[in-house]
């Protein structure tokens, strides 16, 4: 049963709907940076992130009209999460993302940073075009939606998360969130601020580590709010809508992303829930998204 399971459940997680996907093999990690710098030496390959953004394809995703932004900001960049220093509304998120030039997987926050010594952290900035791309040269591929919820339900039925219902901040530590207010005070009670290794935390009943928390991880899927209702009496390998559409913005084309990262906390995203959905824009890069592989039986 793929959907809503909670009083947390946002309106696109309706309807609950019963889906059965074929056997499928997944990475039990999200991809690290080790694993994603040996691809970029085998290909060459540069990342979105990496690459100054085309203005022609950017306005496609934009309201009609929006005027066209200083050259100095069409640079190579990516979002970096910024702590205000005080409580805010959490109705803004540019009150905690910024857009930092030279941000990108080698350097997570902008020039000056690096991944020296983090090689096991889950490789981030990744646009879902990197993603396939990285899938494509390891022959695999990007998850769907179906198959990565049933994949972090690792076998448990209609459970709220990867262990069950037992709340994030009860019990023991469980994965790798924000604990405390967000986003200006995190108390470190899992002992990370920002990303963690992988693997730094349970399993989930099939294996699979961090399928709460640490990065938010790519689907193959469009993101469409209504999809479910298109489904509600049941599908087999549902592999997505057609075609993408954000009511929040309308012109932009969406993936689905899955599983919350080391910023979700019950108090705005609750990203950690298994049937949590959120989108970002296919060319997006930021500190807090990466991906894992599947592939087919």
């Amino acid at each position: 049963m793929m959907g809503a399971d909670n009083k947390h459940a946002s309106p696109d997680e309706y309807p609950k709907h019963k889906v059965t996907v074929s056997g499928f093999w997944m990475d039990i990690t999200e991809v690290t940076n080790a694993e994603f710098a040996q691809f970029v030496k085998a290909t060459g390959y540069i990342t979105t992130a990496e690459r100054k953004p085309d203005w022609n394809e950017l306005k496609k995703q934009l309201p009609p009209g929006t005027e066209k932004p200083a050259d100095s900001d069409l640079v190579a960049a990516s979002l970096v999460f910024k702590s205000p220093k005080q409580a805010v509304e959490l109705n803004d998120y540019s009150q905690w993302w910024a857009w930092e030039k030279g941000a990108n997987w080698k350097h997570p926050h902008g020039p000056g940073s690096s991944i020296k010594g983090k090689e096991n952290y889950p490789v981030v900035h990744i646009s879902w075009y990197d993603a396939v791309a990285y899938c494509k040269w390891a022959g695999k591929r990007l998850p769907t939606e179906a198959e990565w919820e049933w994949a972090a339900r690792g076998g448990l039925q209609n459970k709220i998360y990867p262990w069950g219902d037992e709340p994030i901040d009860q019990g023991k530590v469980k994965a790798n969130t924000w604990q405390g207010h967000f986003p200006d005070k995190n108390t470190l009670r899992d002992k990370f601020y920002g990303l963690a290794p992988v693997a730094s935390f349970a399993a989930n009943g099939y294996g699979l580590f961090d399928m709460a928390g640490n990065a938010w991880e790519w689907c193959a899927d469009y993101y469409n709010n209504k999809y479910y209702s298109t489904i509600a009496n049941g599908a087999k390998n549902p592999g997505g809508p057609a075609n993408s559409y954000d009511p929040d913005e309308r012109y932009a084309k969406k993936r689905v992303i899955r599983g919350g990262s080391f910023l979700c906390n019950d108090s705005y995203c609750s990203g950690y829930r298994v049937a949590r959905r959120m989108k970002s824009t296919e060319d997006s890069g930021m500190e807090h998204v990466g991906f894992r592989c599947v592939q087919d039986n």
